[in-house]
């Protein structure tokens, strides 16, 4: 009787035994820096036969996961590209409920990753449920550019002829650089970040509540280059552009140019980078235009053709340095110091200006109209960073930065004689000064995968007081004097408070995973304005508090397809610059104000997507809708006869409907295609002084690049960005598309490496980098002007790396600033 009990507990001990599931996690770690590293593909078999149980990647702390696995004996693969492959064997699970393994270490591997040719490379892409991530080395046609040349090469992603990044048809995204937020236009930010710098990006369409609510579209974050062993790593790029192919008629001739090296240096605990750049890179274009404007009986025409250039200078310095005394513990330092100037010249002949009064023409007139803004913003950042990694796994961060920001540059305008450019009929000049002070405080907590999921939260307070002096004087040409213009001076000074807290919580069960997170935040603002004259001193203030929620929720449904379900909520603040209501005159026909009421855009964005990975090979697709209440456009209105006033006020609510799709393909050993298309129908509904706004239309965007290796050290590229017409509030901007060519070259096993490069091709047969813009207004006005930007740019790009490791360094940006300038 006990030998038969004694039979059947044993038999049920080891049938719980062999049926027990357990979660097995660990982390994957750089061999000679100990850093994190992410995206290591991982692979679970069986002992001995070798079966599949699952696959993993790890994520950007370095972390894996295998759930439900019943013990046994396993072997553990770890792959990366520019590492070694390790294999764990003899790893038993025998453990119920979870096990934790020693920290896995990947050794950089002697093959250089530049020489590395098509036929051997792994996927650039990582396509996942919450984020697409894409490496830099992709887009050659960027290299020995900024940032912003890369991005505009994502699926997704657009840029029109302003220079206005957009995502899904939406700007108003925010650039994370190295885990850290920034706050700045991206166009602006990116410009003075060296493509080269870059080790990849991502895009977060739908971030959960551990990321700033900021960003209509979301973020995109930005990873610079990482060292993979202790040592000396340096890089050194040069940049210089051929003399303009096609003549514009432009008074200066347009000068391209630029270098900047990055260097990193780890020994032991300490890793000390440093960066610098600088460029210049002026653009030569001109505008052909024409504004109809009607009052009563009288119309008013006045074309015009002339120059539309920019010369544009940034240079900067770039220093962090990291302390790792031990396991545990972490501390960053990090400096920026940086300058922008930018000088637009828009010198403009309006030729035929007449009245229409009653049918009647009026005898034309002409005048020649020299305009000249500039541009500066001087940057000064600090940061300190500390993070603690407890013994139960969990880790806490901690930062802190501070920001002064001095903003400004004069516009002048004068209206001459034609063609006696000696007879000045008006002269005008107005300058500003704009010191900003910004801090930004976080405290994070992250806790380790458990068994009930894995827990975040945290806190952030930030704060920004922008003061603005606005003159605006005129020449009295009897007097020889300089007289302040009241009605278009001001002092301005914008204060804005943020306390916001969150709390994000993710699980992953089999082949589910799924999270849902909250971000409460409060923030208030204050608005002064004063003139000139002192008959003006009021103060705007508006404040909310609100939650902003986000979930997500994807399936496995194979080893290699995945469907999701995401959702979040955003917030878009306006700058100081769209809500000053005193005009600012940015040309002879044109006045920009702002509105000191305007509200910020609140957005909701819902997508339901597949991710499909296979061999070298992946695909995605995402069905999308965003709402964005009180949107902010820039509208216009009637000034005078012959000047409109452009107005920056919120109009309305805004809605998409969408179809992302993004591939990586490899049509053969040497070819490799990238696409990116995105096609929505955009609409707008609300008002704007007294008139009903209802418009809508679809809008599409196709972004391609092609790569062909020649032989391992030769290769070639051709890219393609297009984004088609689309409406405004008031009007439509015409299609814009931008394709260039290069050809790479490299020696050295790679750490040489000379690029020739051909942009905004168009050999006198394309209409390539030009826009037409319109706006109208029944019975009140109707614009339209074409920007023809410079097109046949030829470049020739130089690198050469010491140490073929690659560099990371926590380098800072701009988190206020940029976004004003």
């Amino acid at each position: 009787m006990k030998k038969g009990i004694l039979i059947s507990q044993l038999f049920i001990f080891l049938t719980f035994y062999t049926t027990a599931q357990t979660l097995v996690k660990g982390s994957v770690k750089d061999f000679g820096t100990k850093n994190p590293v992410e995206f290591a593909a991982l692979s679970l078999h069986t002992l001995p036969v070798g079966t599949l149980i699952g696959g993993t990647l790890s994520d950007q702390e370095g972390r894996f996961s295998f759930e439900k696995v019943e013990n046994g004996f396993y072997y553990l693969s770890v792959k990366l590209l520019g590492y070694q492959t390790v294999t764990k064997f003899g790893l038993q699970v025998d453990k119920f409920g979870e096990m934790t393994l020693d920290p896995i270490y990947l050794s950089s591997s002697e093959t250089s990753l530049e020489s590395i040719s098509i036929e051997a490379q792994r996927m650039n892409t990582n396509f996942d449920s919450q984020k697409l991530s894409f490496s830099a080395a992709n887009f050659e046609n960027a290299k020995g550019g900024t940032a912003s040349d890369i991005l505009k090469n994502l699926p997704g992603v657009s840029i029109n002829g302003e220079g206005e990044i957009s995502v899904r048809g939406t700007t108003g995204f925010v650039v994370w650089i190295n885990g850290k937020p920034t706050q700045g236009n991206p166009m602006t930010l990116l410009s003075q970040f060296p493509a080269n710098s870059i080790e990849k990006v991502e895009l977060i369409t739908t971030p959960g509540a551990q990321y700033d609510a900021e960003g209509k579209a979301g973020l995109i974050q930005i990873t610079t280059k990482r060292g993979q062993s202790e040592g000396l790593y340096l890089q050194l790029n040069t940049r210089g552009g051929f003399p303009s192919i096609q003549s514009y008629g432009n008074k200066l001739s347009a000068y391209r140019y630029s270098g900047d090296f990055n260097l990193n240096y780890q020994k032991g605990p300490w890793n000390l980078a440093l960066g610098g750049n600088y460029q210049r890179n002026d653009q030569a274009g001109r505008r052909i235009g024409e504004v109809v404007t009607q009052r009563q009986d009288t119309s008013t025409y006045f074309p015009s053709f002339g120059e539309r250039s920019t010369d544009e200078v940034n240079y900067s310095t770039r220093f962090s340095l990291d302390f790792t005394p031990n396991t545990s513990s972490n501390f960053s330092l990090a400096f920026y110091v940086g300058r922008r100037t930018r000088i637009r010249t828009a010198d403009i002949l309006y030729d035929d200006n007449h009245r229409l009064i009653s049918g009647i023409k009026s005898p034309s007139f002409q005048y020649f109209n020299a305009n000249q803004q500039e541009r500066r913003g001087d940057f000064v950042l600090g940061s300190l960073d500390y993070s603690y990694s407890f013994r139960n796994e969990g880790k806490l961060i901690s930062s802190f930065l501070m920001e002064y920001t001095q903003l400004g540059g004069p516009t002048s305008n004068r209206n001459l004689g034609y063609p006696n450019l000696t007879q000045v009929y008006q002269e005008e000049y107005n300058t500003n000064k704009n010191p900003l002070n910004g801090i930004r405080y976080n405290l994070d907590y992250q806790s380790q995968n458990r068994p009930w999921g894995t827990l975040l939260f945290g806190f952030q307070y930030r704060y920004l007081d922008h003061f603005g002096d606005f003159y605006y004087e005129r020449k009295n040409f009897k007097s020889g004097l300089w007289e302040l213009v009241p009605e278009f001076s001001s002092a301005v000074d914008l204060k804005r408070e943020i306390h916001s807290g969150y709390l994000q919580w993710d699980k992953k069960l089999e082949k589910w995973k799924y999270g849902l997170g909250v971000r409460n935040e409060w923030m208030r603002r204050s608005f002064s304005l004063k003139d000139r004259l002192g008959s003006v001193d009021t103060t705007y203030r508006y404040a909310y508090v609100r939650p902003f929620f986000s979930g997500n929720l994807s399936y496995q449904t194979r080893e290699n397809l995945i469907w999701k379900l995401n959702f979040s909520q955003r917030v878009e603040r306006e700058t100081t610059f769209k809500m000053n209501p005193f005009p600012e005159r940015e040309h002879s026909e044109t006045l920009e104000q702002g509105d000191p009421s305007v509200l910020p855009e609140f957005i909701d964005q819902l997508e339901l997507g597949i991710v499909k990975n296979w061999e070298e090979s992946s695909f995605f697709a995402t069905l999308y809708t965003t709402r964005i209440q009180n949107l902010v456009n820039r509208v216009n209105t009637v000034y005078n006869d012959s000047i409109l006033n452009r107005i920056y006020s919120n109009v309305g609510t805004a809605h998409s409907y969408g179809l992302d799709l993004g591939a990586e393909l490899f049509l053969s050993k040497k070819w490799k295609l990238f696409l990116g298309g995105n096609g929505y129908y955009y609409s707008i509904k609300g008002e704007f002084d007294q008139q009903q706004l209802n418009r809508g239309s679809w809008v599409y965007a196709l972004n391609s690049t092609s790569t062909y290796s020649l032989s391992a050290s030769w290769s070639t590229q051709f890219t393609l960005s297009y984004l088609s017409k689309r409406i405004t509030a008031q009007g439509e901007d015409s299609r814009f598309y931008q394709p260039s060519l290069s050809v790479k070259k490299t020696w050295l096993e790679g750490r040489l490496a000379l690029s020739f490069q051909w942009q905004n091709l168009s050999l006198g047969l394309l209409d390539s980098n030009q826009q037409r813009i319109s706006t109208w207004r029944k019975n009140e006005f109707y614009t339209t002007t074409n920007y023809i930007y410079e097109v046949d740019q030829l470049f020739l790009n130089l690198s050469y790396s010491i140490n073929s490791n690659r560099n990371r360094g926590k380098f800072l940006k701009s988190e206020f600033g940029e976004k004003e300038f």
